[in-house]
């Protein structure tokens, strides 16, 4: 699994790629997290606003921080 936080390095963004980390650790799943900053490569994806998720190159949360209830529902969903 290949999770991508992509985002400028705004607090926001920066919260993201925590919350991200946290829930994978708890989670007890082995998945790479990479944080993508450039906006050459962030405007590739479908996105309007930042922070976003991207799970296996698809976009799950765009412009928003979920709750961490939230967060880890959409990692455990798509590990399967």
């Amino acid at each position: 699994m290949i999770i991508k936080v992509l985002g400028t390095g705004c607090a926001k963004c920066n919260k993201l790629e925590e919350m991200t980390k946290k829930a994978v650790i708890e989670l007890g799943l082995a998945a790479q997290i990479v944080k993508i900053k450039e906006i050459d490569k962030i405007s590739a994806y479908p996105i309007l606003m930042t922070p976003a998720l991207v799970i296996d190159e698809e976009v799950v949360i765009s412009g928003k921080i979920p709750t961490k209830d939230e967060m880890l529902k959409l990692i455990l969903s798509k590990s399967k």
